[in-house]
């Protein structure tokens, strides 16, 4: 035997690799088919800086809209702190709104801490608080919350940090919403609300073109280096932001999934495509989405060298308005 590995040791790894070789044969049994896609969309109740309610309303108003007329599942990710004010009830009640549409809410943290940078206590402390006004609400409707998005996507700079909170999670019998697609529409999300404060409307509609004109190219994207990854294409969870540009762009947004043939669902079933049982122990600073984590895990790499590009205005632009300065941009 060799030193230091015990007989348990090596029958746990045997099993590891028996359970891992049988993710591995169902993820690459279907054919390359057109998949399921989920929408999902983090900051509740609206991306962005602090807005009057009433403008607030009209977003969340117009972004429901387009997701009920376009027969468009979604699930939102609140951030209870922006509730907080001398118009509360107002404000929970654009979350009641995303109930009424026929949407899901789940916990994004009370105040979007990033784990990497907040003790896990602290950390598991802000996400509890993050659920008393949203899991009551849907407790109203006999629904149980038990979605859980990370913040900035960071799960943990150290294993142990991100087992710690993990545990909790299930102990609080939530499940890590994860994500496969992105549109990083955060960057264009707040030019897009400078130009429109300033009254620059053609600004707005060249930042609104460019961003679907991204948006078009990064989702299929994402499609082949899930079956560049997987031999097949798994299951999509794309990661959007409840933000003006989204509300007036959903129409635009649900002509893309169109065009590229995928199936809206809701993120239960998104979530039952048995790649997302892939063991994931990724660590570190870095919110990777999974793909990337599931590149590291089966050593295999991703065509980044294709991935599309966002222009440096608007890279430049948006990194001028971030008002969170010490975080890097992810949801």
């Amino acid at each position: 035997m060799a030193a230091g590995v015990s007989g348990v040791d090596r029958g746990r790894a045997r099993a590891l690799a028996r359970c891992f070789a049988g993710f591995a044969l169902l993820a690459l049994a279907a054919p390359a088919a057109a998949e399921p896609i989920a929408l999902t969309f983090d900051d509740l109740p609206v991306f962005g800086t602090l807005r009057p309610v009433a403008e607030q309303a009209a977003i969340t108003r117009k972004l429901l809209a387009g997701l009920v007329r376009h027969h468009l599942p979604a699930i939102g990710f609140v951030n209870e702190i922006n509730l907080e004010g001398p118009d509360r009830p107002a404000r929970v009640a654009l979350l009641q709104a995303w109930l009424d549409a026929g949407m899901d809410l789940g916990n994004h943290g009370y105040s979007h801490l990033s784990l990497t940078r907040t003790p896990v206590a602290d950390y598991i402390a802000d996400t509890a608080a993050g659920d008393a006004v949203t899991r009551g609400l849907l407790a109203a409707r006999g629904r149980t919350e038990h979605w859980f998005r990370y913040p900035y996507l960071e799960t943990g700079p150290t294993l142990e940090v991100r087992r710690t909170f993990e545990a909790w999670l299930a102990s609080a019998h939530y499940t890590v919403a994860p994500v496969t697609c992105e549109n990083s529409d955060y960057l264009f999300a707040d030019p897009y609300d400078a130009a429109l404060a300033h009254g620059d409307r053609a600004r707005a509609k060249a930042i609104r073109r460019e961003y679907l004109a991204y948006s078009a190219q990064v989702v299929p994207w994402y499609r082949s280096a899930g079956l560049a990854l997987l031999g097949r294409r798994p299951a999509l969870v794309w990661l959007l932001h409840a933000s003006k540009l989204n509300a007036d762009s959903i129409g635009a947004l649900a002509r893309i999934v169109r065009h590229e043939r995928l199936t809206p669902v809701t993120l239960d079933v998104a979530m039952a495509d048995p790649a997302y049982a892939m063991l994931d122990d990724y660590a570190g600073p870095d919110g990777n989405e999974w793909l990337e984590r599931w590149s590291v895990m089966l050593h295999r790499e991703l065509p980044w060298s294709k991935m599309p590009k966002v222009s440096s205005d608007i890279a430049v632009e948006s990194a001028a308005l971030d008002d969170e300065p010490g975080e890097h941009g992810t949801p």
